[in-house]
This record gives structure tokens, C-alpha cells and sequence, in this order.
């Protein structure tokens, strides 16, 4: 059943094309940017779902300072004797030295093997400063072992120097790496 009015003949459709300067049509102009805008929110979903590894965390845990130096030592976990060095010693010098080292026995999984080369990010209960490390040794305190500098660095007070300690917040997070280049590889 057609409900055209019998005055008004149907219209035919008229093809209309606009051209962009560079030969695209204005349609095909729009579905690019519409592909681009899907691609980036594509692309920062995956950046949020690799960022973080579900979010377990564990707050009040005592952090004391180990003398790791990593620095002097030239980011070597074998010159460190870290327990993480069995697996993670290979690495690129842009792995192990873009955070700061720590020692791992918080009562929060993963241990052992299964953490080394993860990242926590540490936040001062007492001051809220932050930092970023990541897991290269075990330790037996119950809770983590912070290199001196990172420790320094979060103790912005002064009481954890005092104390001996620290207490701390630590969630575990997955931080993505630029692609290993030759250029990074450690020095001999």
C-alpha cells in the first residue's frame, strides 16, 4: 500500500556527492573520523584494562629501607644478589632502572617468582607522598623493603627516619614500557 498523495508525484532521490580538496568524499571523510574516534577508544580501553592488574592492594603495611643503590651499582640485580635476579637480570637497563627497587613479602600475593618485576605504587600513609617501585627481592618483615632513595623520597616528614619505618598503602600496578630497542640494553 503506497500512501503517496495523488498530486504529489514521488520524489526521485538525488545522488549528491560533495569532494574534499583531496579527491575523498565528505562521506568517506566522516566514516574515517568515525573509524579514528572507535580506534582511539579501542586503544585507550586497552591502555586502562593493561594499567592495573584488577587492583588488589593492601594498606598499613610496614616498609623498612634495604641499601640496595642501584644507581652505584649500575642497576645490576646480580651485583645487588636479589632474588628476582634468576629471572629478571637480562633485562634492558630501561626496566630496571625506570622505578625504584623494592623486597616483597606483603600479605598480599602474588610471592616469590611470581612477583618479580611487578609494580607497586607506595603512598605514605602519614604524608600521602607516592612512589613507584618495582619488585626485585623477597624479605621477611611482612611487608616491604624499600631501596633507601625511594624511602627517602616518601618520607617527606622526616618520621620514617626517625622510626626506622614507614607505614604504607601499596596497590600493584602493571605499567606498559616503550618497545625494547638495542639501544637500551645494559652496559657490560
Amino acid at each position: 500500500m503506497s500512501l503517496r498523495t495523488p498530486d504529489k508525484p514521488e520524489a526521485e532521490p538525488v545522488q549528491t556527492t560533495s569532494v574534499a580538496a583531496n579527491g575523498a568524499s565528505v562521506e568517506q571523510l566522516t566514516i574515517t573520523a568515525h573509524l579514528q574516534r572507535i580506534v582511539r577508544a579501542i586503544a585507550e580501553l586497552v591502555l586502562v584494562v593493561l594499567s592495573s592488574t584488577g587492583g588488589e592492594s593492601a594498606t598499613n603495611v610496614r616498609a623498612t629501607y634495604f641499601l640496595y643503590n642501584p644507581a652505584q651499582i649500575g642497576w645490576n640485580l646480580n651485583a645487588a644478589s636479589a632474588y628476582c635476579s634468576t629471572w629478571d637480570a637480562n633485562k634492558p637497563l630501561e626496566w630496571s632502572s625506570r622505578y625504584g627497587w623494592t623486597a616483597f613479602c606483603g600479605p598480599v600475593e602474588p610471592r616469590g617468582q611470581a612477583s618479580c618485576g611487578i609494580c607497586l605504587r607506595v603512598t605514605n600513609t602519614r604524608t600521602g607522598a607516592q612512589a613507584t617501585v618495582r619488585i626485585v627481592d623477597q624479605c621477611s618483615n611482612g611487608g616491604l623493603d624499600l631501596d633507601v632513595g625511594v624511602f627517602r623520597h616518601i618520607d617527606t616528614d622526616g618520621t620514617g627516619n626517625v622510626r626506622g619505618l614507614l607505614i604504607v598503602n601499596y596497590q600493584f600496578v602493571n605499567l606498559l614500557l616503550p618497545k625494547f630497542t638495542p639501544s637500551m640494553t645494559r652496559p657490560r
